[in-house]
């Protein structure tokens, strides 16, 4: 129908200008097809006398990425060369990077950039650790094998949270009551969303609503993608370290990844201030450690534990904020709904943000995470809270 064309999306339903042809600048929309196109341009023809092997490769791989495996070991060596450029170039990476990003892939859907950029600079990292401190014996076998199992177990969970967020599949989805199951079951009738000159299927709190999108009818608490352009149940965020979303069925993966990654990464750093900077304390060695710039290993060192020091602080800010939101069981995206139309509350100086609709208990939204049941069907109703700052 005409009306379902022209109805402006939900609030995480963003559609691109040419989606909709009543938009004036439909014509000159920056669409996938010619990001893909420049993208091919860039490759080069995929005919020729190249293997299929190789064709099947090249078709895969994002031109773009190439330059990240090449551009962080060059800057971290540059930065090794004096501390003045260590602290330049440390100053200016997230700058350089995320400016990398942006002019090489603002207008595409999916990239493979963070991801490439997470996962190398873990392997680069574990390799400078085998390579320049191990050698100086101050490192233990037990240590050397702690380290290990951290990085073996950070890549076997991310692989296992790169598996699906949980894609709403139209099938398996059961259909919006009709209005007079709700009206026996609800003992009043349906709300029903007017347009004008046509009428949406009724949509029930509780009961799922309909992706102007997708098309299908979703479960509760489940949101579309834009980036991924599916339904996903329960969606938390996009997350573009790891290239997928975060939702019903990996958030738990996800979760699990980031502790597992925090905790070897701090590990890691310890054992490399410890053999560096001996005499120090570890919360002052990255600030002072005397002679680390007299032999370049040792300076290659102390920067690359600066660098991963920086990537650590960025991560440990995401899992503080997860940990919020799963205690007062609440998403991201419920967040930042919330805060758009001003339905929610802050709490813990402003920290987080509760819809109210959730709130179960610091014990029972924990365990709704860890066990991903709707605690709604067991009949606990939500729990009004006082205010928390």
């Amino acid at each position: 129908m005409k009306w379902e064309k022209l109805k402006p999306p939900e609030p995480d339903d963003s559609m691109c200008c040419c989606e909709c042809d009543c938009h004036q600048y439909g014509c000159s929309c920056h669409c996938e097809d010619l990001d893909e196109a420049c993208n091919r341009w860039l490759k080069g023809p995929s005919g020729g006398q190249r293997p299929s092997v190789l064709n099947a490769v090249i078709d895969r791989l994002e031109f773009s990425m190439v330059p990240v495996l090449v551009l962080l070991p060059l800057l971290l060596r540059l930065a090794a060369l004096h501390v003045l450029l260590g602290v330049v170039v440390l100053s200016a990476l997230p700058c350089l990077l995320l400016w990398y990003y942006y002019a090489t892939h603002r207008r595409k859907r999916r990239t493979l950039f963070f991801l490439t950029l997470s996962l190398y600079s873990l392997a680069y990292m574990y390799y400078l650790f085998l390579t320049e401190i191990l050698p100086r014996g101050d490192v233990g076998p037990q240590q050397v094998l702690v380290v290990t199992a951290g990085v073996v177990i950070t890549v076997v969970s991310l692989v296992r949270t790169k598996r699906g967020p949980g894609f709403v599949v139209a099938g398996a989805i059961l259909a919006v009551p009709d209005k007079r199951s709700v009206e026996v079951n609800r003992g009043g009738p349906p709300e029903v969303r007017s347009t004008g000159e046509e009428t949406q299927t009724p949509v029930v709190k509780g009961q799922g609503s309909r992706c102007a999108v997708c098309k299908v009818v979703r479960p509760p608490r489940a949101g579309h993608c834009r980036i991924c352009g599916s339904c996903v149940q329960r969606l938390d965020h996009h997350c573009i370290w790891i290239n997928s979303c975060v939702g019903k069925s990996n958030h738990r993966c996800f979760l699990f990844t980031l502790s597992v990654f925090l905790l070897t990464s701090v590990y890691g750093i310890t054992m490399v201030l410890h053999s560096l900077c001996p005499h120090q304390h570890l919360l002052t060695a990255l600030l002072y450690c005397p002679g680390v710039y007299n032999q370049y290993s040792t300076a290659l060192s102390f920067t690359c534990a600066w660098y991963s020091s920086m990537v650590t602080l960025g991560l440990l800010h995401l899992l503080f904020f997860q940990v919020l939101n799963i205690s007062f069981n609440v998403t991201e995206r419920e967040a930042q709904v919330a805060l758009r139309y001003k339905t929610g509350r802050r709490h813990l100086f402003g920290l987080v943000v509760d819809t109210g609709e959730y709130y179960r208990g610091f014990f029972h939204n924990w365990l709704e995470f860890l066990t991903m049941t709707d605690r709604t069907a067991s009949g606990l109703a939500p729990i009004r809270q006082a205010n928390l700052v």
